[in-house]
Protein backbone atom coordinates (compact mmCIF):
# COMPACT_ATOMS: atom_id res chain seq x y z
CA UNK A 1 0.00 0.00 0.00
CA UNK A 2 1.51 3.51 -1.05
CA UNK A 3 2.12 6.16 2.00
CA UNK A 4 -0.69 8.10 0.33
CA UNK A 5 -3.57 5.08 0.30
CA UNK A 6 -2.39 4.13 3.71
CA UNK A 7 -2.61 7.98 5.15
CA UNK A 8 -6.27 7.66 3.67
CA UNK A 9 -7.59 4.53 4.95
CA UNK A 10 -6.22 5.33 8.25
CA UNK A 11 -8.03 8.86 8.57
CA UNK A 12 -11.07 7.14 7.36
CA UNK A 13 -10.51 4.81 10.68
CA UNK A 14 -9.91 7.70 12.89
CA UNK A 15 -13.35 9.24 12.90
CA UNK A 16 -14.11 8.55 16.08
CA UNK A 17 -10.48 9.57 17.58
CA UNK A 18 -10.87 13.07 15.73
CA UNK A 19 -14.11 13.50 17.34
CA UNK A 20 -12.88 12.66 20.73
CA UNK A 21 -9.38 14.72 19.92
CA UNK A 22 -12.04 17.76 19.42
CA UNK A 23 -14.01 17.55 22.32
CA UNK A 24 -10.86 17.42 24.57
CA UNK A 25 -9.48 20.29 23.14
CA UNK A 26 -12.41 22.09 23.41
CA UNK A 27 -12.65 21.44 26.95
CA UNK A 28 -9.15 22.92 27.57
CA UNK A 29 -10.23 25.84 25.55
CA UNK A 30 -8.33 25.61 22.15
CA UNK A 31 -11.30 24.43 20.09
CA UNK A 32 -14.44 27.05 20.05
CA UNK A 33 -17.43 24.96 21.10
CA UNK A 34 -19.56 26.82 19.20
CA UNK A 35 -18.28 26.21 16.21
CA UNK A 36 -16.37 23.06 16.34
CA UNK A 37 -19.29 21.01 13.46
CA UNK A 38 -17.17 23.03 11.03
CA UNK A 39 -14.17 21.24 11.69
CA UNK A 40 -16.18 18.17 10.45
CA UNK A 41 -16.90 20.04 7.36
CA UNK A 42 -20.75 21.73 8.43
CA UNK A 43 -20.39 25.38 7.66
CA UNK A 44 -22.45 27.77 9.99
CA UNK A 45 -22.47 30.85 7.75
CA UNK A 46 -24.04 30.50 3.58
CA UNK A 47 -22.08 30.53 0.45
CA UNK A 48 -22.94 33.97 -1.01
CA UNK A 49 -23.69 34.05 -4.85
CA UNK A 50 -20.79 36.08 -5.77
CA UNK A 51 -17.34 34.65 -7.13
CA UNK A 52 -15.94 33.00 -4.25
CA UNK A 53 -11.78 32.27 -3.38
CA UNK A 54 -10.86 30.06 -0.51
CA UNK A 55 -7.61 31.55 1.69
CA UNK A 56 -6.63 28.70 3.54
CA UNK A 57 -4.14 29.81 6.75
CA UNK A 58 -3.23 27.56 9.49
CA UNK A 59 -2.92 29.84 12.36
CA UNK A 60 -1.83 33.60 13.61
CA UNK A 61 1.08 34.20 11.45
CA UNK A 62 -0.13 32.81 8.44
CA UNK A 63 -3.48 34.98 9.22
CA UNK A 64 -1.97 38.31 9.57
CA UNK A 65 0.51 37.78 6.62
CA UNK A 66 -2.24 37.07 4.35
CA UNK A 67 -4.85 39.69 5.58
CA UNK A 68 -3.50 42.79 3.93
CA UNK A 69 -2.95 40.46 0.62
CA UNK A 70 -6.73 39.65 1.28
CA UNK A 71 -7.61 43.65 1.37
CA UNK A 72 -6.31 43.64 -1.67
CA UNK A 73 -8.12 41.10 -3.27
CA UNK A 74 -11.24 42.62 -2.11
CA UNK A 75 -10.67 46.48 -2.64
CA UNK A 76 -9.60 45.49 -6.50
CA UNK A 77 -12.66 42.83 -7.24
CA UNK A 78 -15.74 44.16 -6.03
CA UNK A 79 -17.45 41.33 -7.60
CA UNK A 80 -15.41 38.59 -5.46
CA UNK A 81 -15.98 37.23 -2.02
CA UNK A 82 -13.38 35.61 0.46
CA UNK A 83 -13.88 33.09 2.63
CA UNK A 84 -10.65 32.70 5.02
CA UNK A 85 -9.77 28.91 6.56
CA UNK A 86 -7.69 28.83 9.85
CA UNK A 87 -7.12 25.93 12.57
CA UNK A 88 -7.05 28.10 15.82
CA UNK A 89 -9.47 29.79 18.08
CA UNK A 90 -6.71 32.73 18.39
CA UNK A 91 -6.29 32.71 14.23
CA UNK A 92 -10.20 33.58 14.15
CA UNK A 93 -9.68 35.88 17.00
CA UNK A 94 -7.34 37.76 14.47
CA UNK A 95 -9.74 37.86 11.32
CA UNK A 96 -12.64 39.28 13.83
CA UNK A 97 -10.24 42.30 14.82
CA UNK A 98 -9.76 42.66 11.53
CA UNK A 99 -13.25 42.43 10.32
CA UNK A 100 -13.80 45.28 13.05
CA UNK A 101 -11.50 47.70 11.70
CA UNK A 102 -12.43 46.99 7.70
CA UNK A 103 -16.64 47.26 7.98
CA UNK A 104 -16.66 47.77 4.40
CA UNK A 105 -15.06 44.85 3.59
CA UNK A 106 -16.85 42.15 6.20
CA UNK A 107 -19.55 41.68 4.09
CA UNK A 108 -17.23 39.82 1.67
CA UNK A 109 -15.04 38.46 4.02
CA UNK A 110 -16.25 35.24 5.98
CA UNK A 111 -14.37 32.66 8.66
CA UNK A 112 -14.73 29.54 9.04
CA UNK A 113 -12.66 26.92 10.76
CA UNK A 114 -11.11 24.89 8.08
CA UNK A 115 -12.41 20.62 8.29
CA UNK A 116 -10.04 17.76 9.60
CA UNK A 117 -8.36 16.09 6.33
CA UNK A 118 -11.17 13.04 6.29
CA UNK A 119 -12.29 12.17 2.84
CA UNK A 120 -16.27 12.74 3.95
CA UNK A 121 -15.40 16.24 6.17
CA UNK A 122 -13.85 17.88 2.72
CA UNK A 123 -16.53 16.16 0.56
CA UNK A 124 -19.39 18.44 2.62
CA UNK A 125 -17.36 21.28 2.86
CA UNK A 126 -16.39 21.63 -0.47
CA UNK A 127 -19.83 21.46 -1.68
CA UNK A 128 -20.97 23.89 0.42
CA UNK A 129 -18.59 27.06 -0.55
CA UNK A 130 -17.34 25.62 -3.99
CA UNK A 131 -14.38 28.08 -4.22
CA UNK A 132 -13.67 29.36 -7.65
CA UNK A 133 -9.71 28.57 -6.57
CA UNK A 134 -8.33 27.70 -3.48
CA UNK A 135 -5.45 29.80 -2.11
CA UNK A 136 -3.24 27.39 0.83
CA UNK A 137 -0.64 29.76 2.72
CA UNK A 138 2.43 28.65 3.76
CA UNK A 139 3.04 24.89 4.38
CA UNK A 140 -0.26 23.19 5.21
CA UNK A 141 -0.79 20.28 2.81
CA UNK A 142 -3.76 17.91 3.24
CA UNK A 143 -3.98 14.55 1.16
CA UNK A 144 -7.64 14.50 0.92
CA UNK A 145 -8.32 18.18 0.39
CA UNK A 146 -6.00 18.06 -2.62
CA UNK A 147 -7.34 15.04 -4.02
CA UNK A 148 -10.86 16.83 -3.12
CA UNK A 149 -9.90 19.90 -4.67
CA UNK A 150 -8.35 18.30 -8.04
CA UNK A 151 -11.51 16.16 -8.49
CA UNK A 152 -13.97 19.39 -8.50
CA UNK A 153 -11.69 21.04 -10.60
CA UNK A 154 -10.81 23.13 -8.21
CA UNK A 155 -7.40 25.07 -8.91
CA UNK A 156 -5.03 25.26 -5.84
CA UNK A 157 -2.38 27.80 -5.81
CA UNK A 158 0.68 27.99 -2.58
CA UNK A 159 1.15 31.17 -1.59
CA UNK A 160 3.81 32.01 0.77
CA UNK A 161 5.01 28.82 0.62
CA UNK A 162 7.87 27.17 3.31
CA UNK A 163 8.97 23.96 3.68
CA UNK A 164 10.57 23.74 7.29
CA UNK A 165 13.89 21.32 7.50
CA UNK A 166 11.42 18.88 9.40
CA UNK A 167 9.16 18.99 7.20
CA UNK A 168 11.41 18.99 4.37
CA UNK A 169 13.03 15.41 5.60
CA UNK A 170 9.97 13.92 5.93
CA UNK A 171 8.72 14.33 1.92
CA UNK A 172 12.10 13.97 0.95
CA UNK A 173 11.29 10.27 2.50
CA UNK A 174 7.99 10.28 0.69
CA UNK A 175 9.45 11.89 -2.44
CA UNK A 176 7.37 10.62 -5.01
CA UNK A 177 4.56 11.21 -2.52
CA UNK A 178 5.25 14.69 -2.73
CA UNK A 179 5.51 14.78 -6.41
CA UNK A 180 2.08 13.28 -6.43
CA UNK A 181 0.15 15.73 -4.08
CA UNK A 182 2.56 19.32 -5.10
CA UNK A 183 2.53 18.71 -8.48
CA UNK A 184 -1.28 19.04 -8.49
CA UNK A 185 -1.35 22.90 -7.49
CA UNK A 186 -1.74 25.16 -10.63
CA UNK A 187 0.87 27.41 -8.97
CA UNK A 188 3.99 27.26 -6.37
CA UNK A 189 5.76 30.39 -5.02
CA UNK A 190 7.95 30.16 -2.36
CA UNK A 191 8.80 32.76 -0.03
CA UNK A 192 12.29 32.18 0.01
CA UNK A 193 15.29 31.11 -2.22
CA UNK A 194 15.63 27.70 0.70
CA UNK A 195 12.24 26.61 0.01
CA UNK A 196 11.91 27.08 -3.79
CA UNK A 197 15.30 24.67 -3.64
CA UNK A 198 14.00 22.18 -1.20
CA UNK A 199 10.53 22.02 -3.38
CA UNK A 200 13.01 21.66 -6.55
CA UNK A 201 14.72 18.69 -4.76
CA UNK A 202 11.17 17.21 -4.35
CA UNK A 203 11.67 17.02 -7.77
CA UNK A 204 9.07 19.90 -8.72
CA UNK A 205 9.50 22.45 -11.49
CA UNK A 206 8.51 25.75 -12.27
CA UNK A 207 8.91 27.82 -8.61
CA UNK A 208 8.29 31.37 -8.08
CA UNK A 209 9.63 33.36 -5.85
CA UNK A 210 7.75 36.76 -5.42
CA UNK A 211 9.27 37.57 -1.88
CA UNK A 212 7.52 36.71 1.06
CA UNK A 213 4.26 37.87 2.12
CA UNK A 214 5.51 38.27 6.25
CA UNK A 215 8.61 40.74 5.33
CA UNK A 216 5.55 43.20 3.21
CA UNK A 217 3.42 43.12 6.06
CA UNK A 218 2.19 46.63 7.96
CA UNK A 219 3.37 47.46 11.28
CA UNK A 220 1.28 45.51 13.89
CA UNK A 221 -1.77 47.61 15.32
CA UNK A 222 -1.74 49.02 18.55
CA UNK A 223 -4.26 51.89 20.19
CA UNK A 224 -2.37 54.73 21.40
CA UNK A 225 -4.49 55.59 24.74
CA UNK A 226 -3.12 52.21 25.37
CA UNK A 227 0.28 52.61 24.96
CA UNK A 228 0.17 55.76 27.00
CA UNK A 229 -1.45 54.25 29.89
CA UNK A 230 1.69 51.55 29.57
CA UNK A 231 4.19 54.08 29.32
CA UNK A 232 2.89 55.85 32.44
CA UNK A 233 2.74 52.84 34.48
CA UNK A 234 6.39 51.52 33.32
CA UNK A 235 7.33 55.09 34.35
CA UNK A 236 11.19 55.45 33.04
CA UNK A 237 12.12 51.87 34.37
CA UNK A 238 14.10 49.46 32.27
CA UNK A 239 11.93 47.23 30.50
CA UNK A 240 12.75 44.44 28.25
CA UNK A 241 10.00 41.59 26.57
CA UNK A 242 10.23 38.15 25.48
CA UNK A 243 7.81 37.37 22.51
CA UNK A 244 5.86 34.34 21.86
CA UNK A 245 7.60 32.15 24.05
CA UNK A 246 6.92 28.45 24.40
CA UNK A 247 6.80 25.80 27.30
CA UNK A 248 10.17 25.65 28.41
CA UNK A 249 11.73 28.91 27.64
CA UNK A 250 9.65 31.18 30.49
CA UNK A 251 11.69 29.61 33.43
CA UNK A 252 15.06 30.46 31.73
CA UNK A 253 13.56 33.77 30.82
CA UNK A 254 12.61 34.52 35.09
CA UNK A 255 16.15 33.02 35.68
CA UNK A 256 17.88 35.83 33.41
CA UNK A 257 14.97 38.35 35.00
CA UNK A 258 16.77 37.64 38.16
CA UNK A 259 20.67 38.12 36.71
CA UNK A 260 19.61 41.38 35.36
CA UNK A 261 17.89 42.47 38.37
CA UNK A 262 21.31 42.31 40.07
CA UNK A 263 22.51 45.37 37.98
CA UNK A 264 18.85 46.71 37.15
CA UNK A 265 16.63 45.91 40.64
CA UNK A 266 14.19 47.67 38.83
CA UNK A 267 13.96 45.76 35.85
CA UNK A 268 10.62 44.94 34.32
CA UNK A 269 10.51 42.10 31.85
CA UNK A 270 7.76 41.05 30.21
CA UNK A 271 6.45 37.70 29.07
CA UNK A 272 4.15 37.04 25.99
CA UNK A 273 3.10 33.37 25.42
CA UNK A 274 2.91 32.37 21.60
CA UNK A 275 -0.48 30.61 23.37
CA UNK A 276 -2.32 33.17 25.81
CA UNK A 277 -4.11 30.28 26.82
CA UNK A 278 -1.32 29.34 28.81
CA UNK A 279 -1.86 32.33 31.23
CA UNK A 280 -2.89 31.19 34.16
CA UNK A 281 -0.77 27.81 34.24
CA UNK A 282 2.09 29.79 33.59
CA UNK A 283 1.15 32.95 36.20
CA UNK A 284 0.94 30.17 38.63
CA UNK A 285 4.36 28.86 37.83
CA UNK A 286 6.45 32.29 38.21
CA UNK A 287 4.06 33.22 41.19
CA UNK A 288 5.75 29.70 42.90
CA UNK A 289 8.80 30.84 41.60
CA UNK A 290 8.75 33.81 43.78
CA UNK A 291 8.17 36.31 40.99
CA UNK A 292 5.72 39.36 41.74
CA UNK A 293 3.83 39.47 38.63
CA UNK A 294 0.83 41.05 37.12
CA UNK A 295 -1.40 39.33 34.66
CA UNK A 296 -3.03 41.38 32.06
CA UNK A 297 -5.64 38.65 31.11
CA UNK A 298 -6.71 39.32 34.64
CA UNK A 299 -6.47 43.21 34.35
CA UNK A 300 -3.97 43.05 37.62
CA UNK A 301 -2.18 46.77 37.45
CA UNK A 302 1.37 47.19 36.32
CA UNK A 303 2.93 48.59 39.61
CA UNK A 304 6.50 49.70 40.61
CA UNK A 305 6.62 46.52 42.45
CA UNK A 306 6.16 44.36 39.84
CA UNK A 307 8.80 42.37 38.19
CA UNK A 308 7.14 40.26 35.16
CA UNK A 309 4.10 41.42 33.62
CA UNK A 310 2.29 38.66 31.72
CA UNK A 311 0.99 39.96 28.41
CA UNK A 312 -1.26 37.20 27.90
CA UNK A 313 -3.95 38.27 25.44
CA UNK A 314 -4.72 38.59 22.02
CA UNK A 315 -3.78 41.10 19.49
CA UNK A 316 -1.77 43.45 21.86
CA UNK A 317 1.78 41.96 20.79
CA UNK A 318 2.03 45.53 18.55
CA UNK A 319 1.40 47.27 21.88
CA UNK A 320 4.13 45.59 23.48
CA UNK A 321 7.06 45.87 20.79
CA UNK A 322 6.35 49.76 20.78
CA UNK A 323 7.25 49.38 24.76
CA UNK A 324 10.23 47.91 24.33
CA UNK A 325 13.43 48.35 22.95
CA UNK A 326 14.42 44.97 23.25
CA UNK A 327 12.67 41.61 22.25
CA UNK A 328 13.65 38.17 22.50
CA UNK A 329 12.25 36.13 19.70
CA UNK A 330 10.23 32.67 21.36
CA UNK A 331 10.80 29.63 20.22
CA UNK A 332 14.37 29.79 19.63
CA UNK A 333 15.55 28.75 23.00
CA UNK A 334 13.90 25.50 22.51
CA UNK A 335 13.68 23.27 19.79
CA UNK A 336 10.58 24.59 18.17
CA UNK A 337 12.50 26.33 15.33
CA UNK A 338 11.44 30.34 16.16
CA UNK A 339 8.74 32.64 15.86
CA UNK A 340 9.14 35.10 13.13
CA UNK A 341 11.44 38.18 13.63
CA UNK A 342 9.94 40.90 11.03
CA UNK A 343 6.99 42.03 13.30
CA UNK A 344 10.17 43.46 16.11
CA UNK A 345 11.58 44.81 13.60
CA UNK A 346 8.98 46.66 11.90
CA UNK A 347 8.33 48.19 15.46
CA UNK A 348 12.32 49.18 16.47
CA UNK A 349 13.60 46.69 18.42
CA UNK A 350 17.34 45.17 19.21
CA UNK A 351 16.19 41.60 18.36
CA UNK A 352 17.91 38.84 20.24
CA UNK A 353 17.50 35.22 19.55
CA UNK A 354 17.99 31.23 20.82
CA UNK A 355 19.76 28.89 18.50
CA UNK A 356 16.96 27.60 17.52
CA UNK A 357 16.01 29.40 14.58
CA UNK A 358 15.44 26.80 11.60
CA UNK A 359 11.65 28.04 10.63
CA UNK A 360 13.52 31.50 9.96
CA UNK A 361 16.79 30.24 9.15
CA UNK A 362 17.41 32.76 5.89
CA UNK A 363 15.70 35.67 7.72
CA UNK A 364 17.71 35.41 10.74
CA UNK A 365 20.91 35.21 9.23
CA UNK A 366 20.59 38.24 7.29
CA UNK A 367 19.50 40.16 10.15
CA UNK A 368 22.64 38.78 11.50
CA UNK A 369 24.86 39.49 8.91
CA UNK A 370 23.69 43.61 8.96
CA UNK A 371 24.04 43.00 12.56
CA UNK A 372 20.24 43.82 13.26
CA UNK A 373 20.34 40.74 16.27
CA UNK A 374 22.36 39.15 18.69
CA UNK A 375 22.33 35.45 19.27
CA UNK A 376 22.24 34.04 22.80
CA UNK A 377 22.07 29.80 24.03
CA UNK A 378 20.89 30.25 27.69
CA UNK A 379 19.58 32.32 30.85
CA UNK A 380 23.27 33.69 31.44
CA UNK A 381 23.93 34.41 27.84
CA UNK A 382 20.65 36.19 27.76
CA UNK A 383 21.07 38.21 31.21
CA UNK A 384 24.24 39.24 29.28
CA UNK A 385 22.70 40.98 26.04
CA UNK A 386 20.05 42.27 27.70
CA UNK A 387 22.37 43.82 30.32
CA UNK A 388 25.05 45.25 27.23
CA UNK A 389 22.28 46.76 25.32
CA UNK A 390 20.65 48.90 28.58
CA UNK A 391 23.92 50.13 29.66
CA UNK A 392 23.87 50.89 25.58
CA UNK A 393 20.97 52.46 24.33
CA UNK A 394 22.97 53.44 20.93
CA UNK A 395 24.09 49.79 20.70
CA UNK A 396 20.44 49.03 21.09
CA UNK A 397 19.00 51.61 18.73
CA UNK A 398 21.43 50.60 15.73
CA UNK A 399 20.28 47.19 15.54
CA UNK A 400 16.75 48.54 15.82
CA UNK A 401 17.52 50.63 12.81
CA UNK A 402 19.75 47.56 10.87
CA UNK A 403 16.54 45.34 11.33
CA UNK A 404 14.33 48.52 9.65
CA UNK A 405 16.05 48.75 6.88
CA UNK A 406 15.97 44.76 6.09
CA UNK A 407 12.11 45.42 6.60
CA UNK A 408 11.73 47.77 4.09
CA UNK A 409 14.17 46.50 2.06
CA UNK A 410 12.29 43.34 1.61
CA UNK A 411 8.85 45.06 1.34
CA UNK A 412 6.99 44.75 -2.49
CA UNK A 413 6.64 40.53 -2.12
CA UNK A 414 2.44 41.68 -1.81
CA UNK A 415 2.49 43.68 -5.21
CA UNK A 416 4.21 40.65 -6.71
CA UNK A 417 1.81 37.86 -4.97
CA UNK A 418 -1.26 40.33 -6.47
CA UNK A 419 -0.01 39.92 -10.23
CA UNK A 420 0.44 36.23 -10.02
CA UNK A 421 -3.03 35.47 -8.39
CA UNK A 422 -4.55 37.76 -10.77
CA UNK A 423 -5.98 34.90 -13.18
CA UNK A 424 -7.71 33.58 -10.52
CA UNK A 425 -9.62 36.51 -9.40
CA UNK A 426 -12.87 37.71 -10.38
CA UNK A 427 -12.33 40.09 -13.08
CA UNK A 428 -13.72 43.80 -11.42
CA UNK A 429 -16.36 43.97 -14.67
CA UNK A 430 -17.83 40.76 -15.03
CA UNK A 431 -21.07 39.60 -13.32
CA UNK A 432 -20.96 37.21 -10.54
CA UNK A 433 -22.00 33.93 -12.04
CA UNK A 434 -24.64 31.24 -10.19
CA UNK A 435 -22.34 28.98 -8.08
CA UNK A 436 -22.21 25.35 -9.62
CA UNK A 437 -23.79 22.36 -7.75
CA UNK A 438 -21.83 19.18 -6.96
CA UNK A 439 -22.76 16.41 -5.57
CA UNK A 440 -23.37 15.98 -1.83
CA UNK A 441 -21.42 13.98 0.82
CA UNK A 442 -22.56 12.24 3.94
CA UNK A 443 -21.15 11.36 7.45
Amino acid sequence: MTPLRLYRFLVFLAGPILRFSLMRRARKGREDKARMREKLGRASLKRPPAPLIWVHAASVGETISVLPLIGDILESRPAQTVLLTTGTVTAAATIAKFQAAHPDLRARLRHQYAPLDRRNWVGRFLDHWQPDAAFWVESEIWPNMVLACEACRIPLIMVNGRLSPRSFQRWRRMKRTAQSLLGRFSLLMAQDNMTAERLQALGLDDIVMPGNLKLDAPPLPHEEAALADLQKCVNGRPVWLAASTHPGEEKQIADAHAIIANAYPNVLTLIAPRHPNRGDALAAELRKAGLNLAQRSADEKLTAEKQIYLLDTLGELGLFYRLVDIALMGGTLIPHGGQNPIEAARLDCAILHGPHIENFQEMFDTLTARQATAAISDSATLATQVRALLDNPAQAQQMANAAIAYADAMSGARARVMELIAPYLTDPTTAPPEPKMREAHDG
